[in-house]
């Protein structure tokens, strides 16, 4: 299941469906919006979408996950519009028989949702300035690695 929406996530709901009597693994990820980006306080991050090409490339990410690994559940769900800070903007969820494959599946998902997908984000800084930035290319053109200190 994927899905872009303007509402907040409801993540309760998400673990809920991913619920499976053969699942032994449950894994949650959440890009949430941190207050500070290195040494600049962020107030919101504002995020668009290309969207019909954002969701065939999210279908596509969730079709090659589930060749990839034992997949019973996966959801993929981004947030658009502004996104204040500790709230969500992306959740990835996949269910398997085992950890090893839950955790894989999920940070695949996440490194390549955010390196792929026509979605942008709009830091809000206090001081009322603006950026446009891509967390997942780095100054070198390489792909971004690292936690969620890198908010999609």
């Amino acid at each position: 299941m994927i899905q872009l929406t303007n509402h907040p996530i409801d993540t309760a709901a998400l673990l809920d469906r991913a619920r499976h009597p053969n699942a032994g693994a449950v894994v949650l990820f959440l890009g949430t919006t941190r207050e500070l980006t290195g040494s600049r306080q962020t107030v919101a991050l504002d995020y668009e979408a290309y969207r019909e090409m954002a969701e065939r490339q999210l279908i596509d990410l969730e079709t090659e996950a589930r060749r990839r690994w034992p997949l019973l559940e996966c959801m993929i769900v981004h947030r658009l519009g502004r996104v204040p800070t500790t709230e969500a903007s992306v959740a990835i969820v996949v269910s398997t028989p085992h950890r090893a494959d839950a955790f894989a599946a999920g940070q695949w998902l996440i490194d390549t949702l955010k390196h792929d997908v026509p979605i942008w984000k709009r830091e809000q800084w206090a001081d009322g300035t603006t950026e446009w930035v891509h967390p997942g290319i780095t100054e070198e053109g390489e792909r971004g690695r690292g936690g969620e200190g890198e908010t999609r």
